[in-house]
């Protein structure tokens, strides 16, 4: 049975790219491998499900015939044999068979030893931001120390200057070739070399810093895009910004964004909300008050007679939406009560009341 991948996001079939991608971050951080309580299998699901969903072709042909045909959705392209090692058939300890069938069957329909290139181990780390750069979005830079690919060789493992020579062990190839017999035949299994890191190529003398590893672990500076408009406790992914392998791709460096609560503006929604504290002759007369917002200062003018808790309305001076528009600023009116009154401040008072105000 096909994937529900709309299902595993928590998204319907309506939703926007944008949609997809912030319920894919969401679930990634919460099930990614490297966190206390996270789920491997789940993690696997939920950005098998992303890497259908975000593209527009792979998305086309899931939404017409519930698969992808170029074989890049994982269990989506393989024509009916999702699970088939795993979810409904146990050969494990099949009788008379000198082999575990089941792990010849995991090897060729999805079990997670497929051919292909290794990939490095993902990173997490969190990232602290104030209010305003979640809004308008900023640029971060942070020092990471992680295995990166060798500056000296370039990744190759070769000391500079010399040649790379064939590998022995895989003669050239990068890959191994096994064959496993059965009762039901002869199924080959392909791997990456271990030798050569699937390279087909190992180095006539080793680099002197990495000593033929062609990786090792270093700082890097990597430098963060944060969004307009991200949310507390929202994840950026950077592709291939993980640890590196040798022969392989480099692992993907997730960020999770913590927003630093302003004293003053808060988040909702679209827009931006924040309390004005206005005098009581102020509100009985109206005035003019010079406000400072994220976008600088800002002349507001107060009605007269305004309400207490009654809500000024600024348009386009909220979060940014994308096309140049913005949701808007909200003032919430607080109407301040002098807590002592002078004798002619209070007979002015007693004489508004004699007036019915």
């Amino acid at each position: 049975m096909a994937k529900d991948y709309y299902n595993i996001l928590g998204v319907s079939k309506s939703a926007s790219k944008e949609e997809i991608g912030k319920a894919f971050r969401k679930l990634a951080h919460k099930y990614h491998p490297d966190k206390k309580g996270g789920d491997e299998s789940r993690f696997k699901e939920v950005s098998e499900a992303y890497s259908v969903l975000s593209d527009a072709k792979k998305k086309s042909e899931y939404d017409a015939y519930g698969r992808v045909f170029e074989g890049a959705g994982g269990n989506a392209g393989q024509g009916g044999f999702s699970g088939f090692g795993q979810g409904g058939f146990d050969f494990s300890g099949f009788q008379g068979a000198e082999f575990d069938l089941g792990d010849i069957f995991n090897d060729f329909f999805g079990g997670g030893r497929k051919e292909g290139r290794a990939r490095g181990r993902d990173i997490s780390i969190d990232l602290e931001i104030p209010f305003r750069d979640a809004i308008f979005g900023t640029e971060r830079s942070v020092l990471l120390t992680k295995t990166s690919a060798c500056n000296t060789c370039s990744g190759s493992g070769a000391k500079e200057g010399t040649e790379l020579a064939s590998c022995t062990t895989c003669n050239g190839k990068g890959k191994i070739h096994e064959t496993k017999r059965s009762v039901l035949g002869a199924f080959t299994s392909v791997r990456a070399c271990e030798m050569c890191g699937g390279v087909g190529k190992v180095p006539k003398e080793k680099c002197n810093i990495c000593h033929g590893a062609g990786v090792l672990r270093q700082e890097e500076e990597v430098r963060i895009e944060v969004p307009p408009s991200i949310d507390n406790g929202e994840m950026i992914r950077l592709t291939g910004r993980g640890e590196a392998m040798k022969g392989g791709v480099p692992g993907d460096l997730y960020v999770k964004l913590h927003v630093r609560p302003d004293e003053t503006f808060r988040k909702e929604g679209a827009n931006i909300a924040m309390t004005l504290n206005v005098k009581l002759s102020d509100a009985l007369l109206g005035a003019h008050y010079s406000v400072q917002t994220l976008d600088g200062a800002l002349e507001v003018t107060i009605p007269a007679g305004i309400s207490h808790n009654e809500v000024l309305r600024v348009r386009e001076k909220g979060v940014p939406l994308g096309n140049r528009r913005r949701g808007d600023l909200l003032m919430k009116v607080h109407i301040t009560i002098p807590q002592k009154l002078s004798k002619k401040a209070k007979e002015a008072i007693e004489t508004l009341r004699g007036e019915g105000v």
